[in-house]
């Protein structure tokens, strides 16, 4: 019954070996199903602080009540798909408080929903056997040609697991997850192994939001120039210490005098700007008198930082920072640093057998 909460990864430098197994890790919204007849429950990474994802994916609902057993629970992902590719952005718009937009919402950018492990069927509780059992049950029940509702790739085979980390980026998926065979589903651990690309780009510091509590910097806004000299918003270097933040401020507030005169994102302050835009400032839709203000600098410094993959013009998961580049011109920092992988559909990724 739920709430249960979803087995975690923990993040590896180096590719792992031994008796695993092999599958991509989806960018998505980690989600374990309830079904018990009619009634199926979106169960969140979170179960016990956020609220069900169900009232967000009606569609879904109904294509897990066609297309799953009529008692079971399964770990997985949800995703949005655009142009065969997986679409974050989609995906997050479809958390929405007003009804009318969820209704709507679900038939323009309609979710799937991948399982990759099974927890109990019928009224056999599965946590406590080995994944190679869990996962064999899985791929007996899911109808690989199921509509919006799939069945986990998966394999044992290191080589094919390698070419997968690489080829599998161009779908949008970030990386790989490895589970021990004999592993059993433990809640809230980090049993498994995710193994995720990890790239370094000098980006232009354009300005800075100031720490929650007001004391130092909580985030370093990133921006890069496209071949037209524009510079565009990439996201944030976050999670300081207090000494960095501290540090931080001092190297910073020096290039607050007189940055908005002549910044390129000086338009953040009028609302109709962020219609279509990537601009920082941007009210929040869940909130609108949270405090999304932040501190243009003039152009002066580069810093380099650590990031994982670049979705839609913009840094997906963790970006860290590395350290300054005084040896570099701003206006050198362009997109051409960027890492992309070569095109591939989601469609060739949910087709590929171990």
């Amino acid at each position: 019954m739920p709430p249960v909460k979803p087995m975690l990864a923990k993040a590896v430098e180096t590719f792992p070996l031994g008796e695993l197994s092999y599958e991509p890790k989806w960018d998505g919204f980690r989600c374990i199903v309830f079904r018990d007849g009619d009634e199926v429950l979106l169960g969140s990474r979170n179960p016990l602080k956020a609220q069900p994802l169900t009232r967000y994916f009606p569609e879904l609902v109904e294509r897990l009540r066609a297309w799953l057993p009529p008692r079971i629970v399964v770990d997985g992902e949800i995703i949005v798909v655009g142009d065969d590719r997986l679409d974050f952005d989609a995906l997050q718009q479809r958390i929405h408080p007003a009804d009318s937009r969820i209704k709507l919402l679900a038939e323009r950018t309609p979710a799937d929903f991948v399982g990759f492990d099974l927890l109990a069927v019928d009224r056999l509780d599965l946590r406590d056997e080995p994944f190679r059992v869990r996962r064999r049950a899985l791929t007996e029940l899911l109808d690989p040609d199921g509509d919006g509702v799939h069945c986990c790739p998966a394999t044992l085979d290191v080589q094919r697991a390698r070419a997968w980390f690489e080829q599998f980026e161009g779908a949008g998926l970030d990386g790989l997850i490895a589970k021990p065979l004999e592993g059993r589903y433990e809640e809230d651990k980090r049993a498994q192994f995710k193994i995720k690309h990890r790239r370094t780009v000098d980006c232009v510091v354009a300005g800075f939001r100031p720490y929650k509590a007001g004391d130092g910097v909580g985030s370093l806004l990133l921006g890069l120039y496209d071949e037209a000299g524009t510079l565009h918003h990439l996201g944030v270097a976050a999670g300081f210490s207090a000494a960095r933040r501290a540090e931080l401020h001092d190297q910073l507030e020096p290039l607050t005098a007189g940055a908005l005169e002549q910044h390129p994102w000086a338009d953040w302050a009028r609302a109709e700007a962020h219609e279509g835009a990537r601009l920082p400032g941007a009210v929040s839709r869940w909130n609108a008198t949270k405090d999304l203000s932040w501190v243009p600098v003039r152009l002066e410094r580069v810093v380099e930082v650590t990031y994982m993959t670049v979705t839609n013009g913009r840094f997906r998961g963790v970006t860290s920072f590395g350290r300054w580049r005084d040896d570099r011109d701003p206006a050198g920092c362009r997109f051409d640093q960027l890492v992309e992988a070569d095109p591939m559909g989601v469609s060739r990724v949910l087709s590929s057998v171990g």
